[in-house]
């Protein structure tokens, strides 16, 4: 006898409506509604009109979880990867974090979905999910971020590095009331970014002249680069953590009547598309997108062969693109 939607819902207590949105990625509804129709969905061998959801959905399958879309760094990173995977056997599936929400939350849709490897951009997975995700033997990258002691594999440009060519290009031009935008400063990123900028400033033996939190966001860093531009002695020199913030300081110089670079030098990271704006002609380290999404897929490969190769971190190097801001 043919398994109904009818069937799988009477069965998890829900509506027929609520099964047919569990097996749309990214459609609306809650986590544990959707663990428990797909649960009863398995145990009665229930199948869509185009197959087996459970198995059309476990073959083959790579899940991004990206938290920030709002960064175009994330949507170019999700367009890297569609691009490699393209003609390939595996397909694409994106799981965005909601505002306000955690990582975890959604990685449980991943593990219900059974996919192959999940990638994990801009967020941060609990140790516990962690843990979870090695006992079901799921291979999880994290992109673009580290977790160190939480033996979680991960690619990224070697922040450190970045940050010290920043810091010494602003010591060479000359610049002495230097100034850094933060973004999260509980992230691998921002950290790493800030010691090896203030490992060029101590190296020159110059204190970092004004330190003040962006978050990551374009407002937040508004606000902060203003801040910073009306205080006396003015800064000559800004390294903001990542391109969003040093769009937001160019805009805010602008609106105070501040000359980029001849007053202020203002340098980003990741060259995200706006920064080679002829409005912007920002100077940024470039995140090389398309080899770190090469060195990912590859890492899922050794994982998968191999699951106690996880852990291991791989760092790819940034180039500084030099334009008009400093």
């Amino acid at each position: 006898m043919k398994i109904t939607a009818r069937a799988v819902a009477e069965m998890a207590g829900t509506s027929a409506s609520a099964v047919s949105r569990a097996f749309q990625p990214g459609s609306s509804i809650r986590d544990d509604l959707r663990e428990r129709i797909l649960s009863a969905a398995a145990e009665l061998g229930y199948r869509t009109p185009s197959g087996s959801a459970v198995a059309r959905l476990s073959t083959n399958t790579v899940s991004l979880v990206a938290g920030d879309l709002d960064n175009p760094f994330y949507p170019s990173v999700l367009n890297a990867l569609s691009q490699a995977l393209l003609g390939t056997d595996r397909r694409l599936i994106l799981h965005v974090v909601p505002v306000g929400r955690d990582v975890d939350s959604v990685m449980q849709q991943v593990l219900d979905y059974k996919a192959d490897a999940a990638i994990i951009t801009s967020a941060f997975l609990s140790s516990s999910l962690a843990r979870t995700c090695r006992e079901k033997r799921l291979p999880v990258v994290l992109f673009n971020r580290t977790q160190p002691g939480h033996d979680i594999s991960a690619v990224c440009t070697d922040n450190f590095a970045g940050g010290l060519l920043i810091g010494q290009r602003l010591v060479r031009a000359g610049r002495k009331r230097i100034a850094y935008i933060a973004g999260l400063q509980e992230t691998s990123t921002n950290a790493e970014r800030l010691r090896g900028f203030r490992a060029a400033l101590d190296e020159a033996d110059l204190p970092l002249h004004a330190f003040v939190d962006g978050r990551y966001e374009y407002a937040t860093a508004f606000d902060a680069a203003q801040s910073l531009f009306t205080q006396a002695p003015r800064v000559d020199a800004v390294f903001c953590a990542n391109d969003i913030m040093a769009l937001a300081a160019i805009d805010a110089a602008k609106a105070t009547g501040i000359s980029v670079p001849d007053d202020i030098a203002i340098i980003g990271f990741d060259d995200i598309p706006m920064a080679s704006w002829q409005s912007y002609r920002l100077t940024t380290i470039r995140q090389q997108i398309r080899l770190m999404v090469r060195e990912t897929l590859s890492m899922i490969d050794q994982i998968t062969e191999d699951p106690s190769s996880a852990g291991t971190i791989r760092m790819m190097p940034g180039r500084l693109v030099s334009r008009a801001s400093g």
